[in-house]
């Protein structure tokens, strides 16, 4: 089937999505969640392809890690799905409403996007994650994944499907795109006649293809080059502890922390400190001078570490002499996603907070913690990193619209 013709059918969903219930769409919700359950040795099956050509073409470790399923990772997702159906519904609320001294009646409603088209890569999670969301939100959704996991997608889709008619839904409200050539990612991004929204959920060069060449409206999500930033009044214990879970617990994804900023009154006590815990995982450090010659054994970061997105056991360190200038640094090197100060010191985390430009912005905390379903959210559809509409994660409201009800007795202008 063409991504032309996927975009029709998601169209002709368009009235039945409008006019469904939120009972129904919670039930067809439950019914997938349980559909992924009751299937997971089909996705596992599925998911051996993808491992098994993702290694014979040289998938690093950080990728693999993403694309991997099991059924711990399988039951995570259909919990995600019941959280989502948990969550209130988003559509139909009143924003406001007012009478006009003409009589007429005006009150402002959320509504669905209408059709949402989601290019991503090597994370068959996002599959069920976006479609659960989107369903939720009123929207029908045409998701293009990468090759690496199309075998993934293709089952967790159809199950997902297969759940939908057992819900009597339509099964075009989720559809798959199989192609996975260049080719129908810009067809996506020319079919402004099809799609409302375009997401893209992946690495920097995935997200700077779409928001450069899409005709369709994008809602960017970027890459994570995250931060932490070690006050000097900051605790070396609680900072050490932090920073292993931001960089260790999980490495592959976009709220891992990248880069260390460390202030120049504490880096002679704190960067061993830090060191001893990432040691413990063999995380190579790249520092500036000044963090070398505390630690002699680091590699030398150039300016390009400062601004890279590792998603590998690799952490950048530069040193500053003053918040100020750890503001600055931070600013002018991350990418929008999430940074944190350790600090023991409130107004310094009350200045850290305002003036940092990130979507979300922690004091004395993991940045991992960035997520729809830390955050309440339920699933994620990603994490935005521009200011326009949505910014951070993004769940429900923000998959939604307004629109304007007007009720007249027969005025006219």
């Amino acid at each position: 089937m063409t991504v032309r013709e996927l975009g029709i059918n998601a169209r002709n969903t368009q009235s039945f999505l409008a006019q469904v219930n939120s009972e129904d769409k919670n039930r067809a919700l439950e019914y997938i969640a349980q559909a992924l359950t009751d299937n997971a040795q089909r996705i596992i099956d599925a998911n051996k392809k993808d491992l098994e050509n993702g290694r014979a073409n040289g998938l690093g470790a950080g990728l693999l890690d993403r694309l991997m399923l099991d059924e711990s990772r399988i039951q995570g997702i259909a919990d995600g799905v019941k959280q989502v159906a948990a969550l209130p519904e988003p559509c139909g609320k009143t924003v406001y409403e007012y009478e006009k001294e003409n009589g007429l009646k005006i009150k402002k409603i959320t509504v669905p996007l209408g059709v949402i088209g989601i290019i991503y890569e090597a994370r068959p999670n996002v599959t069920a994650d976006a479609a659960a969301l989107c369903l939720k939100s009123g929207n029908a959704v045409i998701l293009r994944g990468g090759k690496e996991a199309i075998n993934s997608n293709l089952e967790i889709t159809l199950i997902m499907q297969e759940a939908l008619e057992k819900a009597g839904f339509p099964k075009e409200v989720i559809q798959l795109v199989e192609d996975t050539s260049r080719s129908s990612a810009n067809e996506m991004m020319a079919m402004r006649e099809y799609l409302d929204c375009l997401i893209p959920r992946g690495g920097k060069g995935l997200i700077k293809a779409v928001v450069d060449n899409s005709k369709v409206p994008v809602i960017e999500t970027g890459s994570g080059n995250c931060h932490i930033y070690v006050d000097e009044s900051a605790n070396i214990e609680n900072a050490a502890n932090i920073i292993f879970n931001a960089k260790t617990q999980r490495i592959s994804v976009c709220n891992a922390c990248e880069s260390l900023v460390i202030h120049s009154a504490v880096i002679d006590k704190a960067l061993p400190v830090i060191k001893a815990k990432l040691d413990e995982k063999n995380v190579e450090i790249r520092g500036d001078e000044r963090a070398k010659a505390v630690c002699p054994d680091i590699n030398e970061a150039t300016e390009e570490d400062f601004f890279t997105e590792y998603l590998d056991y690799i952490i950048s360190v530069k040193t500053v002499d003053s918040l100020d200038e750890a503001i600055n640094h931070i600013n002018a090197h991350s990418t929008g996603h999430s940074e944190a100060i350790i600090t023991e010191n409130e107004a310094n985390a009350e200045k850290f907070m305002k003036c940092i430009d990130s979507s979300s912005v922690y004091v004395n905390a993991s940045t991992r913690f960035t997520d729809g379903g830390e955050f309440g959210l339920g699933a994620e559809i990603g994490i935005s990193t521009q200011k326009l509409h949505a910014r951070g994660p993004m769940g429900i409201e923000q998959l939604t619209s307004t629109k304007y009800l007007i009720y007249g007795d027969g005025q006219t202008r």
